[in-house]
């Protein structure tokens, strides 16, 4: 249990920090900059920051804004949005990104992410897989940027670790995002128990039982957090705000 990590996942709109519900009406937080200013002060083991629009627009990682970001983070950073090239990984590493986290470039250009791995090390590139619940009551890969996989959700991630050579899986759910109703367990413990490498469960966390759940309950190496990282609580208004690790993991 000591080696699990617990971290927010800051949704970056191209202008601002924004909070979505199931991937939907992103909120105004606030300004990147501050919020890291104050997360370096809590007891965040690492700090990821997806720009969600990027690979919608297109446009490419707004680098110096990331340069900054950073600069200032005192605690291992993860940037994701926007990557379409090697040169661009080589880049964000430049600045300060220890893992660039790759989605829609897995689905539309996967030899740029297997040429990434094998040029930066497994370790420095994480595969984010997105889904979500079909009208089926399936489950379906989801990218809002296009590219399509018919895939499994497992498959999908099975993919990423041992064709692709991804270090490190994100795996958000699109439904549990927002709504504070706790992580996906029973999909987080069949992709654990299909990958040898760390995985990330994010979307769903509303309290400390929660993370305990996910963390102590499934094969999760570390727990994400959106609403709960950015707001007092479920209802209520902005407040950039983290829970004390020893209060979930026990830790001295």
């Amino acid at each position: 249990m000591a080696l699990k990590r617990i971290m927010p996942c800051l949704l970056f709109d191209g202008r601002a920090l924004v909070k979505t519900v199931r991937f939907r009406n992103p909120q105004y937080i606030g300004d990147p900059i501050n919020a890291i200013k104050i997360y370096n002060e809590k007891e965040v083991d690492e700090l990821v920051l997806l720009d969600i629009n990027a690979s919608r627009d297109p446009r490419p990682p707004q680098f110096d804004l990331i340069k900054e970001c950073a600069s200032e983070c005192f605690m291992p950073f993860s940037y994701g949005g926007g990557v379409q090239s090697v040169e661009q990984f080589a880049r964000l590493y430049k600045l300060g990104v220890e893992k660039v986290i790759v989605n829609t470039l897995c689905l539309k250009s996967p030899d740029t992410v297997r040429e990434a791995t094998r040029q930066y090390g497994a370790t420095s590139v994480v595969g984010a897989v997105d889904y979500k619940r079909t009208f089926l009551r399936g489950q379906q890969v989801y990218s809002a940027a296009g590219g399509r996989t018919r895939r499994s959700v497992v498959d999908h991630c099975r993919y990423l670790a041992d064709d692709l050579g991804v270090g490190e899986i994100l795996l958000y759910s699109v439904d549990r995002d927002g709504t504070w109703t706790g992580y996906d367990l029973e999909t987080i413990r069949m992709v654990g128990e299909a990958v040898s490498i760390p995985l990330i469960a994010c979307g769903g966390a509303g309290n400390v039982a929660h993370l305990r759940q996910v963390l102590a309950e499934t094969p999760a190496n570390a727990a994400a957090l959106g609403s709960m990282a950015v707001y007092q609580k479920q209802g209520m208004g902005v407040l950039i705000n983290f829970p004390q690790r020893r209060l979930i993991l026990g830790d001295d």
